[in-house]
C-alpha cells in the first residue's frame, strides 16, 4: 500500500498539505539503495553513493519549497549524516562528484561558511587539473554559481569569490582559497586560457563513441565557466555570445553527425551537450534580468528554439512558463503549445500547456473574487475550464498520455 505516490504526485495539492514520499514509498525507496550498496563494488558503489545523495537533496528541496521548517532540520541532519558516511569510504575520498553534493547540501541548508569551507577543501585536494578535469570544472562552476546568487548587483563583482574561484580553475596550480581580492593581471591570463581551452575543444577532430561521452561533459562545464567569468568580468553580451558561439559549433556538428552515421563524425554526444549548454544559457538570462533591467525578448527567443528541438525538458518549459506569466496576452502561448504538441510525440508539452492554463484560470479566479468579502463571483470563468479540459482530452488521446498515470489523475483532481 502507498507504493502509488512514488509516481509523484507533489505537484498537486491536497487541501492543505503538499503531497510528498509516503511513508511506505520512502522505505521502499531506503531498503532498495541498502540492499543494493551491499551487493555492488568499485565504480559502480560510487555511482550508487552519488545518486542516494541526489536522492536526499531532492526531499530537502521539496521540504525548502514546502516550507516546513522542522521537518527540513529532520531530514537535513539525516543527510549530512549519510554524505559524511559516503565521504569517510577509502573509495569516496577523491570522489568530486559526492564533495561537489556534500557541499550544495550544507548551501541548501544555510550553512553558507560551512559549504565554503567544504568546497575549498574539495578545491584544494583535487590536484591541478585545472580545465581539463570534467570534475573540477564542475565542482568549480556550482560554486561559482551559488556564490554569484548572494551578489547584490553585478557592479564590483570582478572582485568577488566567484571571479576567484574561476580565475583560479585556470592555474593549473594548487588552488588557494579567496582572500577578499582578485588582480586584474590574473583576470586577463584567465580570460587568454580559457579563449585557447574553447577554440581548442571546438576545432576538436573526431574521437571515438567513449571519448565523446566525456568531451561533451567536459565542453559543457568549460563554456559554463567561461560564461559565468564574461558575465561577471565584462557583462551579459559576452557571456551570451559564448552560448551562442558553442551552440553553433554543436548544431553543426550535430547535423553533419547525422549526415554521416556510417563515420563517426564530430565530437560529441550533441543533444546532450546542446540541450546542457542551452539550459546554461537561459539559466543566466533568468537571473540576469532578476538582477537588472533587460528586455524579455532575448530569453522568450531563446527558450521557444530550445523548446522546439528539446521538447521534452521540463527546466525549459518552467522558465518558459514563467516568462509566459508575465506576459498579458495568452494567444502566443498557446500558439506556441499548440505548434509544439503537434511536432512531437513526448508528453511534456501537454502536462505544460495544462498547467499553464490552470495557473491562468486561478489567477483569473482571485482576480474576480478580490476585496468583496463572502460574495463570490456570480459570473464562473468557462472559457478558461472549457479549454482545459479539451486540452486533458486531446492529451489522453495521445499514444504516450493514454499511459500516463499523472495525465489522468490531474485530469480527475481538476475535474473534482
Amino acid at each position: 500500500s502507498g507504493f502509488n505516490s512514488i509516481g509523484h504526485m507533489d505537484t498537486l495539492s491536497r487541501g492543505r498539505h503538499q503531497i510528498g514520499h509516503c511513508k511506505e514509498g520512502e522505505e521502499f525507496i531506503q531498503n532498495v539503495f541498502h540492499v543494493l550498496s551491499q551487493i555492488l563494488t568499485g565504480k559502480e558503489k560510487s555511482n550508487l553513493a552519488t545518486c542516494w545523495l541526489q536522492y536526499e537533496i531532492s526531499k530537502v528541496i521539496q521540504c525548502l519549497q514546502a516550507k516546513k521548517k522542522k521537518k527540513l532540520k529532520a531530514q537535513g541532519r539525516k543527510s549530512k549524516k549519510l554524505a559524511k558516511n559516503f565521504l569517510k569510504a577509502p573509495d569516496n575520498r577523491n570522489n568530486l562528484s559526492l564533495w561537489k553534493l556534500y557541499a550544495y547540501l550544507e548551501w541548501l541548508l544555510g550553512n553558507t561558511e560551512d559549504a565554503r569551507k567544504v568546497f575549498d577543501t574539495a578545491l584544494c585536494t583535487a590536484g591541478t587539473g585545472g580545465l581539463r578535469s570534467a570534475q573540477l570544472c564542475s565542482l568549480s562552476l556550482l560554486y561559482a554559481q551559488l556564490e554569484v546568487e548572494l551578489l547584490e548587483s553585478t557592479e564590483g563583482a570582478v572582485m568577488s569569490r566567484a571571479v576567484h574561484v574561476l580565475t583560479k580553475l585556470t592555474e593549473n596550480g594548487p588552488y588557494v582559497p579567496y582572500s577578499g581580492q582578485v588582480l586584474p593581471v590574473n583576470v586577463l591570463k584567465a580570460r587568454k586560457t580559457y579563449e585557447h581551452a574553447l577554440q581548442d575543444y571546438l576545432s576538436r577532430a573526431p574521437v571515438s563513441e567513449q571519448d565523446q561521452v566525456k568531451d561533451a561533459e567536459q565542453l559543457v562545464n568549460l563554456v559554463g565557466c567561461y560564461a559565468l567569468f564574461q558575465y561577471l568580468t565584462v557583462g551579459i553580451d559576452a557571456a551570451v555570445s559564448i552560448y551562442t558561439q558553442a551552440s553553433e559549433k554543436l548544431q553543426v556538428s550535430g547535423s553533419q553527425k547525422c549526415e554521416n552515421t556510417a563515420e563517426n563524425f564530430g565530437i560529441l554526444n550533441f543533444p546532450s551537450a546542446l540541450e546542457a549548454v542551452t539550459l546554461l544559457h537561459t539559466n543566466l538570462l533568468r537571473f540576469h534580468m532578476k538582477m537588472s533591467v533587460y528586455p524579455l525578448n532575448p530569453l522568450r527567443e531563446a527558450l521557444t528554439e530550445a523548446l522546439k528541438r528539446f521538447p521534452s525538458n521540463q527546466s525549459l518549459w518552467r522558465s518558459y512558463i514563467h516568462v509566459q506569466r508575465k506576459s498579458h496576452t495568452a494567444s502566443k502561448a498557446r500558439r506556441f503549445f499548440d505548434s509544439v504538441t503537434r511536432s512531437t510525440d513526448s508528453l511534456e508539452p501537454w502536462l505544460f500547456a495544462i498547467q499553464a492554463e490552470q495557473m491562468r484560470k486561478k489567477l483569473t479566479e482571485k482576480v474576480q473574487r478580490a476585496d468583496v468579502g463572502e460574495i463570490h463571483c456570480t459570473i464562473p470563468e468557462t472559457g478558461l475550464t472549457n479549454r482545459i479540459v479539451a486540452l486533458f482530452e486531446h492529451a489522453v488521446q495521445s499514444e504516450s498520455g493514454a499511459h500516463c498515470p499523472l495525465l489522468w489523475r490531474m485530469y480527475l483532481n481538476f475535474m473534482v
